[in-house]
């Protein structure tokens, strides 16, 4: 597959953050005996590879503006482009010794998001996609999947924790949910939710209380797949409203329906 500058520049800030974290991940599962606990060095961690990631696109690109969880936000002197960065999504499984985290990195531009970077360095799993070009794993090219039926799909969802989230309102949706598919799942990572959405892994995703950085990459990857993303109220103010939704064209349909259905009474 060809790739544009730009996407081999955010590949390659991918790969570097990706060595750091697997080096560090094999640490994490060590300290899992000890008594202090692996949390300060995960913070440590996810600071460190926010760090790499800024410097590489920064290096490439000085002028445009930098969006990352974990420092404050650079407006670049370019006035049109934006990287916006999660450098570890799936911070608990990180902690935990679950190899079930990614990198994101996307690039808006005039607002629109035009490429876009997932990496798993636990799998060695590379999504990218660049707007009009597609969506690829490595270098096989992706679709969506093409189940048009709730009770076929596969679903994966966010679940609110302590602290975030209405928890209420997401065990109503879940509820419905769960009586009209064939599977729900819950990965802990949203990058690779959305991602998995555009390799036909998963047939459709939600969740609620997302930040621009967890979603940014994935939703071009599933619109570059073939894919339907919006907000939960169907608009793609999606960085506004901190929802998402996505599938085929039917799943993700069908799956709004569902979620808007009324409270049970009983």
């Amino acid at each position: 597959m060809a790739r544009s500058a730009l996407l081999n520049v955010m590949v390659q800030a991918a790969f570097k953050a990706g060595k750091s974290l697997a080096r560090d991940f094999g640490e994490v599962q060590n300290l899992q005996v000890s008594l202090k606990g692996p949390g300060d060095y995960v913070s440590q961690a996810d600071r460190k590879v926010e760090k790499i990631i800024r410097e590489e696109l920064m290096k490439a690109r000085p002028t445009y503006g930098f969006l990352g969880e974990e420092s404050e936000e650079i407006a670049g002197t370019d006035g049109a482009h934006r990287w916006i960065v999660d450098p570890l999504d799936g911070t608990t499984n990180f902690l935990h010794g679950i190899p079930c985290f990614a990198t994101s990195i996307a690039l808006e531009r005039n607002g629109e998001i035009v490429a876009g970077v997932v990496l798993n360095p636990a799998t060695d799993e590379l999504f990218t996609a660049e707007r009009g070009g597609g969506a690829f794993l490595n270098d096989r090219r992706l679709r969506v999947a093409a189940r048009k039926h709730l009770s076929d799909a596969v679903i994966g969802c966010g679940m609110p924790h302590l602290g975030r989230g209405n928890h209420g309102k997401y065990l109503i949706e879940l509820r419905h949910a769960m009586g009209e598919v064939a599977g729900m799942r819950r990965l802990g990572a949203a990058a690779l939710d959305l991602a998995y959405v555009a390799a036909g892994r998963f047939d459709g995703f939600w969740e609620r209380d997302l930040s621009e950085w967890d979603m940014a990459a994935g939703i071009l990857l599933i619109r570059e797949a073939g894919g339907y993303v919006s907000d939960l109220d169907g608009s793609t103010a999606m960085f506004d409203t901190g929802t998402i939704v996505a599938g085929n064209e039917y799943i993700h349909k069908a799956l709004r329906e569902v979620l808007h259905r009324p409270v049970p009474t009983r």
